[in-house]
């Protein structure tokens, strides 16, 4: 497939630096995907609405957050420290387990990406799930626009404090709410046409995993909070009446849930 060797070739920055395949890789492995598309089925002229749209929007969506964390990780000490912390920085990692790392990182984007492609491929036209699913995937990158923006403008004026403003009020991890309604677009668009099981696998199984990446994602970010602020009063009354991920619904923490990884 061609989206996995686009993906695998973005990806590969991981062996300069581990974090990548998670992190820079991840974003512009998604940016290129969506070029991808634009190109093989352009050249073809087998491009309509819906999935112009939405490859133009796996590109934003890529390009937004690989520059994003490019920046961030040279430019914020602390952010490094944090992931360095968290992750393994590759010093002790196998060749072997990067290969296994960096393979399985490309078949998650193109799984990911993959009901655009099939929406292109079994050459499906506009339809209300298509539209619905577009609009689900901007808004989708706009709150985790909106929430990154928040918090780093929040971090520069309190620099020691939890941020509790904006888009942080609904949900303590917009940011992850985010892309997981990123791909909640992406999956409905494909859904009224996928055409045999495989096509079906690829778009459950990458939607699945990125959500419980997500999930996993403000599982750490909360354990990291709670060993940070958690003697502040203030955090104590937010974490408790903030729900973690999903708005309007009382889970407010996942602490103990470690099962999820992130």
């Amino acid at each position: 497939m061609i989206i996995f060797l686009v993906a695998l070739a973005v990806s590969a920055v991981g062996f300069r630096r581990y974090i990548w395949f998670i992190s820079i890789g991840y974003g512009f492995s998604i940016a290129a995907i969506g070029a991808a598309l634009l190109v093989m089925f352009g050249v073809q002229g087998r491009l309509s609405v819906i999935p112009i749209i939405m490859s133009a929007l796996l590109i934003v969506y890529g390009l937004r957050l690989g520059i994003y964390l490019l920046v961030r990780e040279y430019r914020s000490a602390s952010y490094h420290q944090v992931m360095q912390d968290a992750i393994d920085n590759g010093e002790h990692v196998t060749l072997p387990l990067k290969l296994l790392t960096w393979v399985g990182c490309a078949l998650l984007y193109a799984c990911e990406a993959s009901p655009v492609l099939f929406r292109l491929d079994n050459h499906a036209g506009t339809d209300v799930m298509g539209i619905v699913g577009a609009a689900v995937m901007a808004g989708g990158i706009i709150l985790e626009s909106a929430a990154d923006f928040t918090k780093n403008r929040f971090k520069q004026q309190h620099p020691d404090r939890f941020c509790d403003v904006g888009v942080f009020r609904l949900v303590r991890c917009p940011n992850y709410l985010g892309e997981v309604i990123t791909w909640i677009g992406v999956f409905l668009s494909g859904v009224t046409v996928f055409d045999n099981a495989w096509q079906w696998i690829a778009a459950i199984g990458g939607f699945v995993c990125i959500t419980w990446i997500m999930f996993g994602g403000a599982r750490r970010l909360e354990l990291r909070q709670n060993k940070e602020y958690g003697d502040d009063p203030a955090y104590r009354h937010y974490s408790k009446h903030t729900p973690i991920l999903i708005p309007f619904i009382p889970l407010h923490s996942l602490a103990n849930e470690k099962w999820l990884i992130g």
